[in-house]
């Protein structure tokens, strides 16, 4: 129990993992799409950032969704600078498992992502996701822009109040600007589409989240 209660406390910046200078080791490109996933962001194309616990599942799950140019995953919201998966695992970065979503806003919008990202977990757990215990597995938003974050803070309210109503506690998601998104290693990019019968571990609360959700972004 002990290590459990350290698993889901999250830690102090001056005690979080040193890091190191050099990224990892990721896919140049989609494994699904072919796209690049790396370098800069490609014109006219938008990006949003969500932790939803594992994210093998996670990624699948915005891959699939209509508008979605093409996905990464990688490690936010932490301290330690280009962490391995490894030093993730320990609880000692402070990072939490994230999916990087490139989007067309002409085909859709982050008040439709916002959408699939309430739907598709349970945003009132915590430090854990279903059987995923840990830091890593929290729930979190991570806005490239004011807009988005306003949009974020807004569906959180109008969600939360959908959720209450169904029995359901308080929303823990995190939600703040974004941080330095750094990517995972090569093997967990695309990972279900690489291994179709791999571990899913998401699953959603079975509460649609209001459609619009009252904001635009």
């Amino acid at each position: 129990m002990l290590f459990a209660s350290k698993k889901t406390q999250m830690v102090a910046k001056e005690e979080a993992l040193p890091g190191s200078s050099l990224p990892i080791q990721t896919a140049e490109r989609h494994y699904v799409n072919k796209q690049p996933i790396t370098g800069p962001l490609p014109h006219g194309l938008e990006e949003a950032f969500f932790a939803l616990g594992c994210f093998w599942g996670a990624e699948r799950k915005f891959w699939q969704t209509p508008g979605v140019v093409f996905t990464a995953v990688g490690y936010q919201g932490g301290f330690t600078p280009n962490p391995t998966y490894e030093q993730v695992c320990s609880g000692r970065t402070g990072h939490t498992e994230i999916v990087r979503v490139v989007f067309d806003p002409l085909k859709t919008s982050f008040t439709k992502l916002l959408a699939v990202f309430w739907e598709s977990h349970d945003p009132t757990q915590g430090m854990r996701q279903g059987n995923d215990l840990g830091t890593q597995y929290r729930s979190a938003i991570y806005a490239a822009n004011p807009q988005q974050l306003i949009a974020a803070q807004e569906s959180k309210r109008v969600y939360e109040a959908a959720l209450r109503a169904k029995g359901f506690g308080a929303i823990t998601t995190e939600i703040a600007p974004a941080g330095p998104f750094y990517y995972a290693e090569d093997y967990h990019q695309q990972y279900l589409a690489k291994n179709p019968g791999g571990y899913c571990g998401i699953g959603g609360t079975g509460v649609a989240c209001p459609i619009g959700l009252g904001v635009t972004a």
